[in-house]
């Protein structure tokens, strides 16, 4: 549902994965835009719907992606749920918590498979790292864009730091205790750069650093646990571990230091998302991130826009 700037990307991948395994066809796009659904129905062998009740009404769908902007996540996933259809439904999961736990509930009710677009999560830098997860203790997070036109319907918060927000919930894996955060509009009427302090009931802290307004792209997450830190470098899909007291490693400048590279085999996050919630639709498992997971992540992005009111408030800044 949806083929914008990212709408696309979930058809190419759809078109990719029937090539590569006969087991899957992507049956159409759905756009209110009549030229870019023709456009992309051309360029990827598929139909070109106008509503998604034209898409339902042969009853040939059993998957599909909702990519429309993230106020109509509820009424087009809904739609969806409600026609016995599964959906892998792009972040955030939607705009308010209500219209999550609406989500959730059809969800529910109808017996679907659901599973939010949190794509980091398939990253195989992230994927490599989870296995060496011990006790984190402190987060430092970087996700720097240059400004372009998309996604200015949210926040640069709901729109880039909600990816390691949910990844950095992942991996620490506690209540969070409190959120302190600041935040500006620069080139929209948006906050574009963001700034969060995450304190955990475990103790954990996180830094996350948001910007689409940026001179350069960076996607970087760095955090350390006993005896450890380890960096992931999101873009290059790399994960470096430096132990102490480590006994096999790569060469560094400190022989207490031993440094590491797991093991890690590249594949476009898109792809391995796409492919586990066909996994999922197929076995009628559960998916890789549910829902709940999505909420989750709302739940704490939400807030963190509540603390950057906050503080605009306290500082007396307009807008």
């Amino acid at each position: 549902m949806g083929v914008g700037a990212f709408g696309r990307n979930h058809a190419r991948v759809y078109h990719k994965l029937a090539r590569e395994t006969g087991s899957v066809r992507l049956e159409g796009v759905v756009d209110e835009n009549s030229l870019r659904r023709e456009a992309i129905a051309r360029e990827f062998g598929c139909r070109a719907f106008r509503s998604i009740d034209e898409l339902t009404a042969e009853g040939k769908v059993q998957a599909a992606s909702v990519a429309v902007p993230t106020v109509h996540h509820l009424s087009v996933a809904r739609q969806l749920i409600e026609a016995g259809i599964d959906v892998l439904i792009e972040k955030p999961l939607a705009s308010s918590l209500a219209e999550a736990d609406e989500l959730i509930a059809a969800v529910s009710q109808r017996g679907r498979i659901a599973q939010v677009g949190h794509l980091e999560r398939f990253n195989p830098a992230v994927r490599a790292t989870m296995p060496l997860i011990t006790k984190p203790m402190f987060f430092e997070v970087h996700r720097l864009s240059v400004f372009t036109p998309r996604s200015l319907d949210v926040d640069v918060v709901l729109d880039l730091m909600i990816h390691d927000l949910d990844a950095v919930l992942s991996f620490v894996d506690s209540p969070v205790r409190e959120i302190r955060a600041a935040g500006l509009p620069i080139l929209s009427n948006k906050v574009d750069i963001a700034n969060t302090r995450i304190e955990f009931e475990s103790g954990c802290i996180a830094n996350f650093t948001a910007s689409r307004v940026s001179t350069e792209r960076v996607r970087k997450l760095r955090f350390f646990q006993p005896r450890q830190y380890i960096s992931i470098d999101y873009g290059r899909q790399e994960v470096l571990v430096f132990t102490v007291g480590g006994n096999a490693g790569l060469p560094s400048a400190n022989p207490e230091i031993k440094v590491s590279r797991p093991e890690i085999r590249p594949e476009e996050p898109l792809h391995a998302e796409i492919r586990a919630f066909l996994e999922a639709v197929g076995t009628r498992g559960k998916a890789v991130i549910p829902l709940e997971d999505g909420r989750r992540a709302l739940a704490v992005a939400l807030e963190v826009l509540e603390q950057i009111q906050s503080h605009r408030d306290h500082v007396n800044l307009a807008g």
